[in-house]
């Protein structure tokens, strides 16, 4: 990744990074904690919305369902805490699994289709989740959930206080980066970008187009996903007002202003 910091605006990519690495101190310094708060809210949007870019930028697939994967790891927080659980580690990999798995079975389902039709039927899904956690009333229904406790990890590594937890988010942002540039400079995402720009072509050279795209798009669930974790933990109240296709549409907003196909460009749009 070192290339990517080396040309002018990789150098004040890199800058950024530092800053909001000592964000909290300078923060602190400041004697404005809200700020981090904002930070922090604006960074978990930003990785959902890098991960939405994965698909968009990168395999040319714009969903407008993307949120559905946000809300399901935020709910993946609060209906284990319902039930007193906040094993920190139960919420990740329960998130992970329930993320990919949806995203398999949708995903297999959607890239079947292109266009607008695509765009339709990932809605549809989105909207489908939605209804489903609206008409839950254990959950909290329409009026939401509220989360006591933050999820529970070793005192090292705890996300109790703002700080702490601020650091899990931007430790998700550096990892989603990287992963993210290791994709698409590998075969895999030199697949999943010619298979963008000529599908036909990219399967007469030998490549299961499918394949790479359903691939990519679980990745990009499950990254979205992980955001949801953590903004669950953040915000200590989830809601499916979170998965709602409106919330799917914000994200694209912030891809395109950003800079599709760009890595660092859709945190610059959230």
């Amino acid at each position: 990744m070192a290339q990517v910091f080396r040309t002018r605006a990789g150098k004040i990519y890199l800058l950024m990074l530092m800053l909001l690495g000592l964000a909290p101190v300078l923060v602190g310094w400041a004697e404005q904690p809200f700020l981090l708060d904002l930070l922090s809210r604006g960074l978990i949007i930003g990785i959902a919305a890098l991960s939405l870019n994965l698909i968009l930028g990168y395999g040319g697939m714009v969903s407008l369902g993307h949120a559905a994967y946000l809300g399901i790891g935020a709910y993946c927080v609060g209906i284990p805490a319902y039930y007193d659980i906040y094993a920190g580690w139960v919420h990740i990999v329960l998130a992970i699994v329930v993320c990919a798995g949806f995203a398999l079975v949708t995903g297999a389902l959607s890239l079947r289709t292109k266009g607008v039709y695509f765009i339709m039927i990932t809605m549809a899904f989105s909207q489908m989740v939605y209804f489903i956690f609206v008409s839950l009333e254990e959950y909290g229904a329409d009026d939401g959930l509220v989360i006591y406790a933050r999820s529970e990890f070793p005192e090292w590594m705890a996300m109790e206080s703002a700080v702490s937890l601020y650091y899990w988010i931007f430790g998700l942002l550096i990892l989603t980066l990287y992963l993210i540039h290791r994709l698409v400079r590998s075969r895999f995402g030199r697949a999943v970008i010619g298979s963008k720009h000529n599908d036909l072509r990219m399967q007469s050279l030998g490549f299961n187009t499918y394949g790479y795209r359903l691939t990519c798009y679980v990745i990009s669930a499950v990254i979205c996903g992980l955001a949801g974790v953590l903004l669950g933990n953040f915000t200590r109240f989830i809601s499916p007002e979170m998965m709602s296709w409106v919330r799917s549409g914000e994200l694209i907003f912030m891809v395109i202003i950003g800079g599709v196909g760009s890595l660092f460009g859709p945190l610059f749009g959230a």
